[in-house]
């Protein structure tokens, strides 16, 4: 059964649905039960968190390790991957619960016609023909039909770009997602659920995905290759281990170390880094949904945005009159006495409201405004007063050639310009059909607008091309009018600017051309917006799209990094990787200066990661060669990861500095550190465990060596050695000797790389340009005091394996560290490395000057 309409035209014959009309249509599945979610869900965080190959390959290794009773090792090879898990998981849950409330404070109320009166219900309970009663402000969720004889005035500028009002009468139709600005009238739900307008218009944009950004790429090219390293590896040490018949639980513990090549401490600071930024952002008034945000901004190299309800906040701020043949004070108390009076008003007159203070006056007569009309007037005692678009007006108020010039110039500076006059002949609007009309009449001014700009956009836009970054304007409204506003913004220089019908004329070619010389681009739809974003990716552009509309859904996806404005639909919102509160620009140039703190930290990071990494590796593969033994223990490479990697880096994604990068590849910029560090700590390293490992076996040959021994040696490192003689006690014992000796050198030598990537004094530049700050160093000192501590610590050296070497064997490693610094320090200065490849690293830290030594 149809809704009651009844064919009339006047509200109060609208009877809407009855209830169980309603039940009826909601059980047909005629009812508005599709939602557009806020946000990730709960399920999609967790998931994509936990659920990656390299988790799933360190979870597998420490469930063997948890099977044969190795918890410690299990513990020291996976506790760090759990923490890195759940601080992303809280970061992305605090995120989607902000982004959710922010949804529920903006969820729109519906009020419909059920058995002839009023009832406000929640957008899901809508049904196809319903009647729903619209007023000023309300935001429609469904599609529908205006009914009734009411005329009422909508703001589509989310669905199209456009920011011109539209005027909707009987039969016409009305979108979901536009705002109702002016008029009350009753609307019939045609569309509804997943096949409305708004819906239709973001369902491409659902499935969520993240961009990775260019450190991310290259961490991920990073791990791949250690991978692919840790594969070969691990296979080498399969088959050695089968010709060799190694004890089960020593082949799980090398396969635990051989994983521990991809450094899953690296995924724990990168998402540290991430939050830290995120933390910092938040403080400053920009929500970051995801984590990757506030770095992706700072490699940005094009930043686009709309123009409606992003640059500007869709209000018109008044900004002056030029008086004709009148006081000024005089005729801005008639401008504030004309929209005071009117019973009905606009955003035009709300602004010279809130600007020109007046009393209330009787009327005799009203016309408000319309997008048909374009003017308003009305009749008072003393007669008629007009205000309108002066191209309106034009043939009933000729204007002189020197107002002519100043509305040109007014127009051109991106202004809005009305003009006001009166006729004090006539007191009525009307001709004798009732046909509003205007009498002629007398100029009293002319008055400019604005578009009121969103807070601190000139400076942002200001700060982002003093970076050389490249701004766009992306709009639904006319070139011309977008060109003008851009010029009112601060846009730079000369603005070239193109239609979207001219786009819609062009090959790929001249399209993809067109997007990257142009400036501003017009009359533009949303596959056009996707369109234009793509193109600038596809040269190489990393792209940034501001949005706030359903209309910029598609291309906040397609750009590299999606910022969306808080008062915008909540389908931009649940796209965007970061939404400004309070729709202020002036978070962003601090998020792209913290993303630029974020990339400094992290090469530091990857320097002491990647370090240690490489020579982990090449030990490895050393003493696989030369056949004696196998260099760390899990306990023993958790150890150094602890104190000569992960409290040091987590310190430096703290203390890192903003500053501007020279290159976009970090990749070149480490290696000057890395190669000359990695390769000289396995040189060392190699010696030192050789020497270890023959003079432990020299001092063990005249030990008497008894069952009890052996019985206590393998109680000491949990392992069953399957001893069963002198020789096989004393090359075990030897083995635990050398693999204690390396793992101090590599513990002193990789706490003192830690002054090479923050040097304290300029004695230590050489890795790393001068930086003057003494915490790093500070840190360093902390450490060794903590690991010497374990070493002299019995219980705590019997945990990790470790065996107490004599005073003269740390005199000894002590040299040979001293030594290993300074030949390393000669090795960065002089470049060796460099010039034997051929290749000069450059280093892209910010430059401090660097003192006098």
């Amino acid at each position: 059964m149809a809704a009651s309409l009844h064919d009339e035209t006047h509200s109060d014959s609208i009877q809407g649905l009855t209830d169980a009309e309603a039940a009826d249509r909601r059980q047909r599945g005629l009812g508005n039960d599709f939602t557009v979610s806020s946000s990730r869900s709960y399920r999609t965080i967790i998931i994509s968190n936990i659920f990656n190959l390299i988790n799933i390959i360190l979870f597998t290794i420490g469930g063997v390790m948890l099977a044969i009773g190795r918890a410690g090792d299990a513990l020291t090879s996976v506790g760090l991957i759990v923490f890195n898990v759940l601080i992303s998981i809280v970061q992305e849950i605090r995120a989607k619960q902000q982004l959710d409330r922010i949804a529920l404070l903006n969820r729109p109320t519906i009020t419909a016609i059920r058995n002839g009166q009023e009832r406000t219900i929640n957008p899901s309970e809508i049904v196809v023909d319903d009647i729903l009663l619209i007023r000023a402000g309300d935001q429609v969720v469904v599609d529908g039909v205006l009914v009734g004889d009411k005329t009422i005035t909508m703001d589509e500028s989310l669905l199209t770009g456009e920011s011109d009002q539209v005027e909707k009468h009987a039969d016409d139709e009305i979108l979901s997602g536009s705002f109702c600005v002016s008029g009350t009238g009753y609307m019939r739900a045609t569309v509804v659920g997943e096949a409305s307008f708004a819906n239709k218009l973001t369902q491409g944009a659902r499935e969520f995905q993240m961009s990775q950004t260019p450190l991310q790429r290259e961490i991920n090219f990073i791990l791949r290759v250690l991978m692919l390293v840790s594969g070969f590896i691990g296979i080498l040490i399969v088959l050695s281990a089968i010709v060799a018949a190694t004890p089960f639980v020593r082949e799980v513990q090398m396969a635990a170390v051989v994983a521990g090549l991809i450094p899953n401490g690296l995924f724990f600071m990168v998402i540290l880094s991430y939050a830290l930024g995120a933390l910092r952002i938040v403080q400053q008034g920009a929500l970051v949904q995801q984590t990757n945000a506030v770095e992706s901004l700072s490699n940005i190299t094009v930043l686009c945005t709309d123009k409606t309800g992003t640059l500007t906040a869709n209000r018109i701020k008044y900004e002056d009159v030029h008086p004709i043949g009148i006081e000024k004070d005089k005729l801005e108390k008639l401008l504030g006495e004309f929209v005071t009076s009117m019973t009905t008003s606009n955003k035009t007159s709300e602004a010279i409201m809130a600007a020109l203070k007046a009393d209330k006056i009787d009327l005799l007569e009203e016309i408000p405004f319309t997008s048909a009309l374009k003017w308003s007037a009305i009749a008072r005692e003393d007669g008629v007063y007009v205000l309108g678009a002066t191209a309106m007006l034009a043939p009933y108020m000729p204007l002189d050639d020197d107002i002519q010039a100043k509305i040109e110039d007014w127009t051109g500076a991106g202004m809005r310009v009305l003009a006001f006059g009166y006729n004090s002949q006539v007191k009525t609007l009307y001709d004798a059909t009732g046909t509003p009309t205007l009498p002629p009449l007398t100029p009293l001014g002319i008055l400019k607008f604005s578009d009121e700009l969103r807070p601190h956009l000139k400076e942002t836009l200001a700060a982002f091309a003093r970076n050389n970054i490249q701004l766009k304007v992306i709009s639904g409204d006319a070139p011309e009018t977008v060109a003008a506003l851009a010029k009112q913004a601060g846009f730079p220089g000369d603005l070239k600017y193109v239609s979207g019908v001219d786009l819609n004329t062009m090959a790929d070619a001249e399209f993809a051309q067109t997007a990257l010389e142009s400036t501003v681009f017009g009359r533009i739809t949303p596959d056009q917006k996707e369109r234009l974003v793509d193109a600038l990716r596809q040269q190489g552009h990393y792209v940034a799209m501001i949005g706030d509309g359903v209309n910029d859904v598609l291309s906040l996806k397609k750009a590299d990094i999606g910022i969306a404005m808080q008062s915008g639909s909540s389908a931009t919102r649940s796209v965007a990787d970061m939404v400004l509160l309070n729709d202020s620009f002036g978070v962003l140039p601090a998020a792209f200066t913290e993303g630029q703190r974020i990339l400094n930290g992290m090469e530091d990071i990857l320097r002491l990661f990647l370090t240690r990494v490489l020579y982990a590796a090449l030990l490895i593969i050393a003493t696989a060669v030369v056949g004696i033994g196998f260099p760390f223990l899990p306990k023993h490479n958790a150890l150094v990861a602890a104190f000569a990697v992960g409290l040091p880096t987590l310190a430096l994604a703290l203390w890192a500095r903003s500053g501007q990068r020279k290159t976009t590849s970090i990749l070149r910029t480490v290696a000057h550190f890395v190669l000359p560090a990695g390769l000289s700590i396995t040189v060392f390293g190699l010696l030192v465990y050789f020497a270890a490992f023959y003079l432990g076996l020299f001092e063990l040959v005249d030990v008497e060596i008894t069952p009890e021994l052996i019985a206590s040696f393998e109680e000491y490192t949990g392992i069953d050695y399957a001893i069963t003689n002198a020789d096989a006690y004393t090359q075990e014992a030897a083995h635990l000797t050398a693999q204690t000796a390396l793992t101090i050198f590599a513990t002193w030598a990789s706490l003192l790389l830690v002054l090479f990537v923050e040097p304290p004094h300029p004695i230590f530049v050489g890795g790393d340009v001068y930086s003057g700050d003494v915490r790093p160093t500070l840190l360093a000192l902390l450490c060794f005091i903590g690991f010497t501590a374990l070493l002299l610590i019995e219980p705590l050296r019997s945990f990790f394996e470790l065996l107490a070497l004599p005073l003269w064997g740390f005199v000894l490693l002590a040299i040979v560290t001293a030594l290993w610094a300074v030949i390393l320090r000669m090795a960065w200065r002089n470049h060796w490395l460099d010039r034997f490849l051929g290749v000069r690293f450059d280093l892209t830290k910010p430059e401090i000057p660097l003192p006098s030594q």
